[in-house]
Parts: C-alpha cells; sequence; structure tokens
C-alpha cells in the first residue's frame, strides 16, 4: 500500500502545481501581481488535473458483484489511467475577466490562449493592463503544461488504488483503502483512508433472486489530504500548500460469471470535491506597492461529480485475479488491476 500512495502522492504533486523542479516558481509568478487575478489564473491552470485525479478516487472499487461469503478476503491493487478531455488543454485569460493583469498577444494557433498543467508546452507571458511607469514593459511568465500527449502519447493522468475487501452477512462486502500520515522528505505528507459497502439487492427482490447472475449496490468514499511545502520565490514565512480531494460513488453493479471468466458493469453517480489552499504569509504586490502582506491568500475549490458508467472482465485463476474495465464520464478512465480473493 504504501507503494502506491508514493505514487498517488507524486500525482497529486502534478496536480496541485507543486513540483519544485517544474511549476512551483511558475504558481508563485502568477500571484506576484495581485491576489484576486493570480487565484483565478491557478484555478484555471491546475483545474484539470486536479478534477481527473479527484474522479481517479472513484475508481478500483471492484471487479464482480458477487459479494465474498463471510470471512471472505481479497486484496486488490488497480492502476487508472484519467483521460483528460481536449477542451481541458488550454483555458482563455481573456474569460477570466482579469483585473489587473492580461495575456501578452502571439502570432500563431495558441494565440489568446494559455496551457493548463496537462496541455502543451508552450510560454505564455502576462503583463499589467495599467503597467508602472517607471517599467512600463515588465512581463511575467506563465507556467507550460506538461505535454502529456507529447511525453506518454496519451493525454492521461495515473491514479493508481488498492483496498481490501472482507465478507460480511447476509452478502455484504467491506472495502476499505488506508494508510497513514506518510511523510516523504520534504516534500510533505500524504493521508488516504476510504470505506466502501458492496450488498448483494437481488436476495431481496422476489422472482429474480434464483436467477444466475449477481447484482449489488456500491457506495464507496475515498478521503486524500496531502500537505506540501510551498516556498517559492516570493518573499514570506511558513508557506504551504494543502490539497484535499473527497470522492463518493454510487452505483448498481452487475455481473455474470463463465467459469472462470467474469464480466460486470456498473452505473450511478460521482460526487468528487477538491480544494487547494496556501497558508502561511505571503508579500504580494496590490496596487503596484510591493509592501502588501497576504495571509492564506488562495482557497481554491473543484468539482467533478456526474454520471458514470463502467464495463469490464475478470479472469480468476485459483485465488489470482486479473481485470480490466472502462468508464464512461467526463474524466473517462481505463482501469487494470490484479489481486488474490479467497473465498
Amino acid at each position: 500500500m504504501r507503494f502506491f500512495t508514493r505514487v498517488l502522492f507524486l500525482a497529486a504533486l502534478v496536480a496541485s502545481a507543486s513540483v519544485p523542479s517544474f511549476a512551483q516558481e511558475d504558481i508563485d509568478q502568477l500571484l506576484k501581481e495581485g491576489i484576486e487575478d493570480g487565484e483565478k489564473l491557478i484555478g484555471a491552470y491546475i483545474a484539470p488535473v486536479i478534477k481527473s485525479v479527484s474522479s481517479g478516487l472513484n475508481q478500483g472499487w471492484y471487479n464482480t458483484a458477487k459479494a465474498h461469503k463471510i470471512a471472505g478476503i481479497d486484496i486488490t491493487i488497480t492502476g487508472n489511467a484519467m483521460t483528460i478531455p481536449s477542451g481541458d488543454l488550454l483555458f482563455k485569460p481573456a474569460d477570466l475577466n482579469l483585473q489587473k493583469v492580461e495575456l501578452v498577444p502571439t502570432s500563431g494557433q495558441y494565440n489568446g490562449y494559455a496551457p493548463t498543467l496537462a496541455g502543451p508546452d508552450i510560454s505564455t507571458s502576462y503583463r499589467l493592463k495599467n503597467p508602472d511607469p517607471s517599467d512600463p514593459n515588465a512581463t511575467f511568465s506563465g507556467p507550460p503544461g506538461l505535454d502529456l500527449k507529447g511525453n506518454i502519447g496519451k493525454n492521461w493522468v495515473p491514479v493508481p488504488m488498492a483496498h481490501v475487501g472482507i465478507g460480511l452477512p447476509k452478502g455484504t462486502d467491506l472495502k476499505i483503502r488506508y494508510s497513514p500520515t506518510v511523510d516523504i522528505g520534504d516534500e510533505g505528507s500524504i493521508k488516504i483512508i476510504g470505506f466502501g459497502v458492496m450488498h448483494d439487492i437481488k436476495q431481496w427482490i422476489p422472482g429474480i433472486k434464483l436467477l444466475p447472475f449477481d447484482l449489488s449496490g456500491f457506495v464507496g468514499y475515498t478521503k486524500f489530504k496531502l500537505e506540501s511545502s510551498f516556498e517559492g520565490d516570493i518573499q514570506g514565512s511558513n508557506q504551504k500548500g494543502i490539497f484535499e480531494m473527497n470522492a463518493t460513488t454510487i452505483q448498481g453493479l452487475i455481473s455474470k460469471k463463465f467459469s472462470v471468466v467474469t464480466f460486470y458493469g456498473g452505473i450511478g453517480y460521482n460526487i468528487a470535491k477538491s480544494n487547494l489552499s496556501m497558508k502561511g504569509w505571503y508579500d504580494v504586490d496590490e496596487d503596484n506597492t510591493r509592501d502588501q502582506n497576504e495571509v492564506d491568500p488562495i482557497d481554491l475549490k473543484f468539482a467533478a461529480s456526474g454520471p458514470r458508467a463502467t464495463v469490464g472482465m475478470r479472469l480468476k485463476l485459483a485465488i489470482l485475479t486479473f481485470h480490466a474495465d472502462y468508464t464512461m464520464q467526463k474524466y473517462k478512465c481505463l482501469t487494470a488491476g490484479v489481486g488474490l480473493s479467497v473465498r
């Protein structure tokens, strides 16, 4: 579980734009000309990846609609490739109603656009709408995108997950995701906790409980919290980023087993909410004074809720399981996993 927590931690660092070697200094630059505009630009820049990662927390909960027998157990590990839609690779700063800064026009296909974190690796510059007379041509750089498609061939963000499932009475499974607070050097700390309940509802429906398929209801909840140092090139103290995600999924599941192969599907609704905040003191420029202190300047909220439908297949060889599925939702997902399952 610890390995997968570390991988998810790195994905979250990307999502919260606090990868020291890539975007932190550029993110700081967006704050230098004032909090209101900086918050809007940061929000537009990181929103697609944060929404994708938070949606990914609702993946990997099941690979069958059949509950364990009492005291049955499974340990399952999944990798989820969350797709970033093409429309989320760029944004238009002019649509953000910025008060003090504007994008510097360029030539070419990206004129008027800036990349999101998941977008292309292109350079952007911003300038003051009412520049300081002492430095009328001053500009500052906006952060480039990760160019996911150019680097890995797809606009995918990885979200690994792992859980333990335990069989309870009356056709009920309890599924648990948990990691205690894990410190990862100077990068910060992470904690994950999640619970899921799958219950056989076919047993309560007269006329179908003897039919040869499985039908269950499922509810799952995952909470993810990351704290990381946010010390950049803005003067201040006690600077850190706190990134929290809460993801809930409610689904109806169906599956049919043929020998060692099980086909399964699910339909339901996801609720995913995220919050990115910057804590501490920051010396930023308000009204070109360069002497304004801001406390806890950023508090961004994101939501990625909506319907979902999943189809997949599981192969079970003795106690070893392999599964793969595809989820249709705004941030589509391809999942593959392996596990051990008894009873």
